[in-house]
């Protein structure tokens, strides 16, 4: 069965640091790309942050700069480094996995993705 799971979020600070983690199971995680998402309450769900099979990585442009994703592939874990946050990234944070062939490709919409996990809350307070 397979399995995503986040943690990390809490209550924090505008300007402080968060790390979320995802921990896979249940899937090759080798053979698959990553990616975290957001959402809030009466909003689409939107594209964060991603990162393919070998590495290679991109974001949305409200957290360029600002976040910062990575993998452990012997741990089956992606992280995502949150720096400077502000209130507007407040969000339930969900990762994703997307089985890819390629080792280089991330990808960025939601529908590319199969596996879901089932989020973390990240609240921002000014």
């Amino acid at each position: 069965q397979v399995q995503l799971v986040e943690s990390g979020g809490r209550l924090v600070q505008a300007g402080d640091s968060l790390r979320l983690s995802c921990a896979a199971s249940g899937l090759n995680f080798n053979m698959y790309a990553m990616g975290w998402f957001r959402q809030t309450p009466g909003k689409e769900r939107e594209f964060v942050a991603a990162i393919s099979r070998s590495g290679a990585n991109t974001y949305a442009n409200s957290v360029k700069g600002r976040f910062s994703i990575a993998r452990d592939n012997a741990k089956n874990t992606v992280f995502l480094q949150m720096n400077s946050l502000k209130p507007e990234d407040t969000a339930i944070y969900r990762c994703a996995a997307a089985h890819s062939w390629t080792d280089n490709l991330y990808y960025t919409r939601g529908s590319d993705y199969n596996r879901w996990g089932q989020g973390t809350q990240v609240t921002v307070s000014s």
